[in-house]
């Protein structure tokens, strides 16, 4: 038998945070506490839904994860289908039983979780002012990154165009991996033109061109494209099976990345990396602003997966009210130390 307790709590971010639907400045999560009533043993869960982002991110929220805890309560485990429209909740419950199986924060036994392999990951660009993005860009390549990614759409095109440009002039392609993410803020009549554009500074990929919903649009888009295109915003809402075969076989996308948080839990991830390979569609794991309990998670299971190319696993550094958990990011590489004390849970969560 399970006891099953939320902790809402709200984080502030030590920067603001800029994306193409605002500047975050603060994010609630939902933390879920589950205990094992025969043996004391418990596991921590993150929900962590985005504002305007994601499909489960409704104003009954707490009301609506209350009635799926006591279903998960009275069962005695996940009913995932139960689950599907809420990926955020089916994450953070998922991952709390993953925790609380394991005993550790070692969720699966990898070499990530070992401590002896790093898990390649990109260095994010936040969208801001011009001056802001150089510097941020200036910043990782001290730091060493081989992978960087851009977000644009919220300043002047062309000074975006200066912005990869710079980047351009100081390494080459083979030396560090540029990607971009417009967070759907081309229009379809004008995005060839920018993809042209864009395609002079040899880019490994650009994430959702255009906005999402505009499946016959994004489908030509990604044909006649000079370099690979990535769903994102796109996959958000399609949960149903049947539903993400349409999806992938009307666009026919280069890649897909998959947010635990916002696609379906790491349930609903699995089966769209599934569906995705089998129609020759690579993929790749990225966080959604998460605190470490939830980048821990995610980081963790996408061990299991032997990543080969750069992750999006960094965010969980974001917040002045972070919980402190053994992951570093070294060079460009995003590291666990078992070595090192696991955090007081309880302590964190006022419990």
């Amino acid at each position: 038998m399970y006891h099953i307790e939320i902790i809402p709590r709200t984080l502030h971010f030590k920067q603001p945070a800029g994306t193409s639907r605002g500047v975050y400045h603060t994010r609630r999560v939902w933390y879920l506490w589950v205990t094992d009533t025969e043996t004391g043993r418990y596991g921590v869960g993150e929900c962590a839904p985005l504002p305007d982002l994601s499909c489960d991110a409704v104003p009954e929220y707490e009301q609506i994860l209350s009635r799926l805890c006591r279903d998960v309560e009275q069962k005695a485990g996940i009913d995932y289908e139960a689950f599907r429209p809420y990926p955020s909740m089916l994450f953070g419950m998922e991952t709390a039983f993953l925790h609380l199986h394991a005993g550790s924060l070692r969720f699966f036994q990898t070499p990530f979780s070992a401590g002896t392999e790093g898990i390649p990951i990109n260095g994010l660009i936040w969208m801001g002012n011009f001056d802001e993005m150089y510097r941020r860009i200036e910043e990782k390549m001290r730091l060493g990154f081989r992978c960087i990614k851009v977000k644009i759409g919220a300043i002047d095109f062309d000074k975006e165009l200066e912005l990869l440009h710079h980047i351009r002039q100081h390494f080459s392609p083979e030396e560090i991996e540029l990607r971009v993410d417009a967070n759907g803020a081309f229009s379809p009549e004008d995005a060839p033109r920018k993809l042209n554009e864009l395609n002079r500074f040899h880019l490994h990929s650009i994430e959702q061109p255009i906005r999402a919903g505009q499946w016959e649009a994004m489908s030509r888009l990604c044909e006649a494209a000079p370099f690979p295109i990535a769903l994102d915003e796109e996959l958000i809402g399609v949960n149903e099976r049947q539903r993400k075969i349409e999806l992938l076989e009307t666009i026919r996308p280069q890649y897909i990345i998959l947010k635990p948080s916002l696609h379906g839990g790491i349930y609903g991830a699995k089966e769209w990396i599934e569906l995705a390979e089998a129609r020759g569609i690579s993929s790749w794991i990225t966080s959604a602003l998460e605190s470490n309990v939830g980048l821990n998670a995610i980081a963790q299971w996408c061990a299991t997966l032997h990543p080969s190319i750069p992750q999006g696993l960094g965010t969980g550094l974001l917040f002045t009210d972070n919980v402190d958990y053994p992951l570093h990011i070294e060079g460009d590489c995003l590291w666990f130390h078992p070595e090192e004390p696991e955090p007081d849970l309880k302590q964190f969560l006022n419990l």
